[in-house]
């Protein structure tokens, strides 16, 4: 499993501190697929940008989708700019690609059977191998799901990541993880404004 799938998975509890926008997973999901390629030596960090390199594509599928939209010409793409081009809708292509692997299902949320849906992890080797990523605090992972307002325990997993930031000892990581902070930010303030304007549009046409 990838990064990117491990974090999936944790966003999937059922009893999260909030509810993980999909806005907010995409983001993240293209900036641990970014970790992921910077492991595989698949693209190096210059600064801000993202410098591919040689290596071979990587086998899993949505990993090699996110290596061929590299910008492979100079000026190399900004590592912002990339999380919001390859984030676009990232989410749903994850969930899709999941439940075709066997590794999400979708359950009745009501007792009845017209009830809504929702999904969750199904317990397979991969999924208990996220959770036992997230429950030993494993700083990517941890730093990741922090980044969307996850804290607790998640996938069944009791205690998982403290409060505590947790440390990256690559710089690189760093660069990529902070730029994921920085675009959940930046989407939240985006949010703000709509319902202030919505809000102030709506009291135009109710009128004093």
């Amino acid at each position: 499993m990838t990064t990117a799938k491990d974090l999936f998975i944790i966003a999937m509890d059922p009893r999260p501190e909030r509810s993980v926008g999909q806005g907010d997973l995409s983001l993240a999901l293209a900036g641990a697929e970014l970790i992921d390629l910077i492991d595989a030596g698949t693209v190096t960090v210059d600064e801000d940008r993202i410098v591919p390199g040689e290596a071979s594509a990587p086998q899993d599928r949505l990993l090699g989708e996110a290596a061929a939209l590299l910008t492979r010409e100079s000026p190399h793409e900004r590592i912002e700019d990339w999380l919001w081009r390859r984030g676009r809708d990232l989410a749903a292509a994850y969930q899709a690609a999941l439940e075709e692997d066997g590794e999400l299902t979708r359950k009745r949320s009501g007792r009845l059977s017209f009830g809504s849906e929702r999904v969750e992890p199904v317990d397979t080797p991969a999924r208990r191998a996220a959770a036992e990523r997230w429950e030993e605090r494993e700083p990517v992972l941890a730093a990741l799901a922090s980044a969307i307002g996850v804290e607790g325990g998640a996938s069944g997993v009791e205690g998982g990541p403290s409060d505590e930031e947790p440390g990256l000892d690559d710089e690189a990581v760093t660069v990529v993880v902070t730029a994921v902070h920085d675009a959940v930010m930046e989407l939240e303030a985006v949010r703000q404004r709509r319902t202030i304007e919505n809000s102030a549009f709506a009291n135009l046409w109710r009128g004093p």
